[in-house]
């Protein structure tokens, strides 16, 4: 997986990890807007860098798009 390191609004550094639509192999729910993001679909995962544990234990799946359009959404619901 390529990998990036980019900085959020929040301040933090965050690793970014795009996954490619063959190794997308579980359905995940993307935390930007709380679709879901079907197997076999390219996005990226997330994860806060500066975690004691790496970060690793809080990384989500996002859609490319909602990741990069972060700073711009407002919340998202749950219904």
């Amino acid at each position: 997986m390529p990998r990036r390191v980019g900085l959020g609004a929040d301040g933090y550094d965050y690793e970014v990890r795009a996954v490619a639509g063959a190794h997308a192999a579980k359905v995940y729910r993307c935390p930007g807007c709380d679709h879901e993001i079907p197997i076999a679909t390219p996005h990226v995962v997330v994860w806060r860098i500066d975690d004691g544990d790496g970060g690793i234990a809080d990384r989500r799946h996002w859609h490319t798009p909602c990741w990069a359009a972060r700073d711009t959404r407002g919340p998202t619901r749950r219904a």
